[in-house]
């Protein structure tokens, strides 16, 4: 008795393991591993203490829980539940530049080489300069906005 309540766990809490592994980590893991390992010792098992017939018994069963659990999966919708439906439609730096126009002047807060940052209104933005070095400290003025970025050059 001792032996069919080893293997009946052993084959089903593999099963188990492996529909975990499917629902909730994605890609072959550890759990997934343990589970079909765990399946297998179970198939093993039957096979080594009860014989071929009884053997063959297990592997067929554990198949048809396997196959059973599948189709009901499938015509339940359960996957449904963990498919992900709709898209990430935004960008980084959206709106980056809404409140900027040519010609606003501001305070470059670093150095430019040519990259550096200036602030606008009271807000740090990112800025190129024409290969030029821009001090810290100098007031810039915004010549060019192009998307995301934002070209200046001194008032000088």
């Amino acid at each position: 008795m001792g032996d069919w309540i080893s293997i009946i766990l052993l084959v089903l809490v593999g099963l188990v393991l492996i529909y975990l592994e499917l629902i909730f980590v994605p890609g072959t893991t550890f759990v997934g591993i343990i589970g079909l390992i765990m399946t297998g010792v179970g198939i093993y098992i039957a096979f080594e203490k009860h014989g071929d017939s009884v053997g063959y018994m297990v592997l067929g069963g554990s198949f048809l829980v396997t196959i059973v659990g599948l189709v009901y999966s499938f015509k339940a919708k359960t996957w449904d539940r963990f498919a992900l439906k709709e898209s990430n439609k935004a960008h980084v730096n959206q709106n980056y530049t809404e409140g900027l126009e040519v010609d606003m002047t501001g305070l470059a807060i670093s150095d430019l080489k040519p990259i550096g940052k200036a602030e606008f209104k009271d807000k740090a933005y990112e800025v190129t300069s024409h290969g030029h070095l821009i001090e810290s400290g100098e007031e810039v003025r915004i010549i060019r906005i192009d998307r995301n970025k934002i070209i200046v050059d001194t008032t000088n």
